[in-house]
């Protein structure tokens, strides 16, 4: 798709090392996210809007630029396999000295590709701006332990950062980031306050999606029937838009290529950044191979069915050696794994299981779960109820803890399945108190934060609501088709006029 991107030649733990490199300390993971915001706002997919395709490919490659930056600060991880990434990057005065990027000069963005292979923060910080031509210049100050010596010679670094004219948000109706941050300082945003001043937007947008989201059903319940799928569901938040022209994509493929499609029968199919089956059985159809990939996936799926039945006897043998407990996989809770991934994780630590010839009592863990952990080092159990285990942790000291910690477990699934029953009778008092359309949470908001917000939502008079798709998040925001994003813990208050 990019073949007409010439690579970039330089390797970025080498060739982007400032001056002062040696002498700084390591950076936290807050600090590297600071230090990444000029580039968070020049590739930020919502300043794409008219180029869909480019607005796609940044999605894709933050993600996975999310997933690295996160495995660099897991402890004990000695090295990741190299990635590349591409950016297309919002245009500046600076343009590459070695002409090495693909520019794009009548979109105003140019498109960047490198390859991260470091293996701290720091480095990586500085590969990424480097790469894109951005200043490095305000990392030194979050380096309280380097020289004060200046950072020109950084390499290809620009005089200052991305800073648009007040015109452009004028002109595009985004917001300005300084007035935000402005307004943030001058007063605490309330529930109240940021429904007056975005009610109206959201409104706006979610009625002009109407149309499209009526497509997108009606796209939805003809290809899960043609094809015969338990559901089809999409990994990221893409918007109306975009989740319309991969199901068009799809039934097209259908049209050519039928019976090899319905291989995939009794499935759920959820559109994702890399094509595969996951660790639940899904299948996963990358949203940036062409058709031709997705063809070969549908065409192997018998080959995938027989390594799940495999991996469920694998599952199934990893509990009689463990009292009867449950292996699960939870995709809100674990890494996104494949299913041949997976099912080497589980052999691994089975084969451990046997080498060590220990079993617990049958069944004394029945009725409890466990989740497989390649990151951890220590088993613990989690707030929900389930063991989180390591693979390579002691099968003597593992089942020592289980067994201690079983009733603790039971007593968690129990306050789990109770706070359950009423985060649903909270979802649905506040649906219909509110005239919502729909109230959902992200996934990382727990059930406890839920019912929370729930409960003071149903409390509240708020007419802006009626009609609205809700979602409870971490953060206010206004989703591209209409949809209302708050904070479980919002604010509240009056408006501020």
């Amino acid at each position: 798709m990019f073949h007409h991107l010439r690579p970039l030649r330089r390797f970025c733990l080498e060739q982007t090392r400032p001056h002062w490199f040696h002498y700084s300390r390591a950076l936290s993971g807050a600090e590297a996210v600071n230090a990444l915001r000029p580039f968070y706002f020049a590739v930020h997919p919502d300043f794409f809007g008219q180029h869909p395709r480019e607005r796609e490919v940044n999605e894709n490659s933050l993600k996975r630029l999310s997933v690295y930056l996160e495995n660099l600060q897991k402890p004990g991880l000695k090295s990741l396999k190299p990635t590349q990434l591409t950016f297309y990057v919002r245009e500046t005065d600076q343009t590459s000295a070695d002409g090495q990027e693909s520019f794009s000069q009548s979109a105003g963005f140019r498109a960047v590709r490198f390859t991260l292979h470091t293996r701290d923060l720091l480095s990586t910080v500085l590969c990424i701006l480097n790469s894109c031509s951005l200043s490095v210049e305000h990392i030194q100050s979050l380096n309280t332990n380097v020289h004060s010596q200046p950072l020109r010679e950084a390499r290809r670094t620009p005089d200052r950062p991305i800073k648009w004219d007040k015109s452009y948000y004028s002109f595009t109706g985004f917001r300005d980031p300084d007035e935000d941050l402005e307004q943030v300082s001058r007063k605490e945003t309330t529930l109240t306050s940021w429904l007056d001043n975005n009610g109206k937007i959201a409104f706006k947008k979610l009625k002009n999606s109407l149309p499209l989201r009526k497509e997108l059903d009606h796209l939805k319940d003809e290809l899960s029937n043609l094809l015969q799928l338990s559901d089809i569901r999409w990994q990221r938040s893409w918007g109306i838009a975009h989740r319309c022209s991969q199901l068009h994509s799809l039934g097209r493929l259908a049209q050519q290529n039928l019976e090899t499609l319905q291989k995939a029968k009794g499935c759920t199919l959820i559109f994702t950044d890399r094509s595969g089956v996951s660790a639940v059985g899904h299948v996963m159809l990358g949203t940036m191979d062409v058709h031709h990939h997705w063809t070969k996936l549908f065409e192997r799926l018998p080959s995938y069915f027989d390594l799940q039945r495999k991996l469920t006897l694998l599952e199934d043998r990893i509990s009689g050696l463990l009292g009867g407990i449950q292996v699960v996989y939870v995709e809100e809770l674990q890494p996104a794994l494949t299913l041949e991934e997976y099912y080497r994780l589980l052999d691994v630590f089975c084969g451990r299981l046997l080498k060590s010839r220990a079993s617990c009592h049958p069944q004394s863990l029945r009725g409890l779960q466990m989740i497989l952990n390649s990151d951890r080092y220590a088993p613990s159990l989690h707030e929900l109820g389930h063991f989180d285990i390591p693979t390579l942790c002691d099968p003597a000291d593992l089942q020592w803890f289980m067994l201690t910690r079983a009733q603790q477990a039971r007593e968690n699934v129990k306050r789990r399945e109770q706070l359950k029953v009423i985060e649903d009778k909270l979802i649905q008092a506040s649906t219909k108190k509110l005239s919502l359309e729909k109230l959902y949470k992200e996934p990382s908001v727990s059930s406890r934060q839920m019912a929370a917000c729930c409960e003071r939502l149903a409390a509240r008079s708020l007419p802006a609501l009626g009609g609205m798709r809700l979602c409870v998040s971490h953060f206010y925001s206004v989703l591209q088709d209409g949809d209302l994003c708050i904070p479980w813990n919002w604010k509240d208050g009056e408006a501020v006029k």
